[in-house]
């Protein structure tokens, strides 16, 4: 991906944000936006960053991930469907250690289910793809004697769907870790039960209903993040340049905000200040806390 390529160049440079905008004359918003996603270089600023760094311009685009998935579990399983037109998506899974949806310039849905402890995944687990009309129905099942415990513990799952064909898309199941990256959406509509969620190069309205206590890492979010929970406490982190106006509804929810790990004032934008660039950050449901930490490059190890 183009976005972890430049944030790994500029690290091996040891060069900061800051820096590498200086040499390539732009603003450190636009390299922050590029790290994230949730902005590509022009052609002159993709040439400037191939000499800035001294590769060609074709080292610096090359997509690694444009073979499809790489073979780096010991165990695995894949499915394929192809579609020629827009869909809608439902999806839903009996329990995942991590479930990876991500957009990609392709025309098949590619599910693919991976482990490096389930030996028997081929029959333990089937994919079931349902086409009809606009709406695509993607159904991970379990079988035999193949636990809910154990597929949390050991299985992940990883869906790539086609970028130019992506409608709504609506997400249930059980999973420790959620990413959503690459993808451009109407809505986004996650229900069930996870402790990670990792947003990234995302233009859509997202919702996220579970009353897990949540890790909510937006590197780059276009849109709407919807939080709706019950009596749970979840910290969303953000990057220090994102421009978003947050509002708590329900009973008896709060919302803190930090930078860098300390509590600070409200630095969201506030109503009269909203423009096309402001993404909204909305608290839902009863008794919760949410805390928003500002950080520099929002991310965590997977």
């Amino acid at each position: 991906m183009f976005s972890k390529k430049l944030k790994d160049l500029r690290k091996q440079a040891q060069m900061s944000q800051e820096r590498m905008a200086e040499k390539l004359q732009v603003s450190r918003q636009a390299v922050t936006k590029w790290e994230t996603g949730a902005g590509v270089p022009d052609i002159e600023n993709v040439k400037a960053i191939a000499a800035l760094f001294h590769i060609s311009i074709d080292e610096l685009l090359e997509n690694d991930e444009s073979d499809g998935p790489k073979k780096d579990y010991v165990y695995d399983s894949i499915t394929e469907y192809d579609i020629d037109g827009g869909k809608n998506y439902d999806i839903t899974f009996a329990g995942a250690r991590r479930v990876s949806l991500c957009g990609y310039e392709g025309e098949k849905i590619q599910v693919r289910l991976a482990s490096d402890q389930i030996a028997e995944i081929q029959t333990a687990f089937k994919v079931r793809i349902d086409d009809v009309k606009k709406k695509i129905d993607i159904d991970v099942r379990r079988f035999g004697t193949m636990t809910e415990t154990r597929a949390k513990a050991e299985l992940d799952i990883f869906i790539r769907i086609p970028r130019q064909y992506t409608g709504d898309i609506e997400i249930s199941g059980n999973t420790s870790l959620l990413e959503l990256g690459n993808i451009e959406a109407e809505n986004i509509e996650f229900s069930g039960k996870t402790e990670k969620v990792f947003v990234n190069g995302v233009t859509a309205h997202v919702e996220l209903n579970s009353n897990e206590d949540m890790l909510i890492v937006c590197a780059g979010l276009d849109g709407r993040l919807d939080i709706n929970q019950l009596s749970s406490t979840s910290r969303l982190m953000i990057s220090e340049n994102m421009e978003f106006f947050a509002v708590k509804k329900g009973i008896g929810n709060s919302i803190y905000y930090e930078r860098e790990g300390s509590p600070c004032e409200d630095f969201s934008r506030k109503e009269g200040e909203l423009d096309d660039q402001t993404s909204m950050v909305e608290l839902n449901g009863m008794k919760s806390e949410l805390i928003i930490e500002a950080v520099q490059s929002p991310s965590f190890e997977v």
